[in-house]
């Protein structure tokens, strides 16, 4: 978990949200179930903590709106259309890194030139992974431990970009 490898994938990431806010992109955070409360974890604090303009994906109308006119697998590609644009980068957070609607997105994201990171755990060749400009990966199958492992290397993203780990959040 905590290997030179991951300091040093973690001080990239930092470092590259902060070349998206430097642009004038935004953080666009998405992932289903657990890993899009962790994409509202994330964008909260890092727009709120880290001062990088960020939002998640996964409002429930939203979702059930482009779902129901597109189909389930569509919805995040349809969401990105409004919601996206050059300077942005794309985080998706799966455990398995096989999500159709992901997949969609990441495909919709790399024909439109938007920056991709993958956060993933399950097969090192997971088509998230695989595909991502970027990615943080986790030799683990386990969904349990990869979103708590997610959760972590998130936050403490965050905690690099404001630059301590102890701080007031108000």
């Amino acid at each position: 978990l905590f290997d030179k490898r991951n300091d040093k994938e973690l001080l990239f990431i930092r470092d590259l949200f902060r070349d998206i806010d430097k642009r004038n992109g935004k953080i666009i955070f998405v992932g289903n179930g657990a890993s899009a409360s962790l994409s509202s974890h994330a964008a909260t604090d890092l727009t709120k903590q880290g001062k990088i303009k960020s939002i998640a994906l996964n409002d429930h109308n939203l979702i059930t709106a482009l779902s129901n006119d597109y189909g389930y697998e569509n919805w995040i590609k349809n969401a990105l259309e409004y919601y996206s644009n050059i300077n942005d980068l794309l985080v998706l957070i799966s455990v398995s890194g096989e999500s159709r609607n992901l997949i969609e997105a990441l495909k919709y994201a790399k024909k439109n030139s938007i920056k991709t990171l993958s956060i993933t755990g399950g097969s090192v060749a997971n088509s998230l992974k695989s595909s991502s400009d970027y990615h943080l990966w986790t030799d683990c199958n386990s969904y349990n431990i990869v979103e708590s492992i997610h959760t972590i290397w998130i936050t403490l993203i965050i905690d690099l970009i404001v630059g301590k780990m102890s701080y007031r959040v108000n």
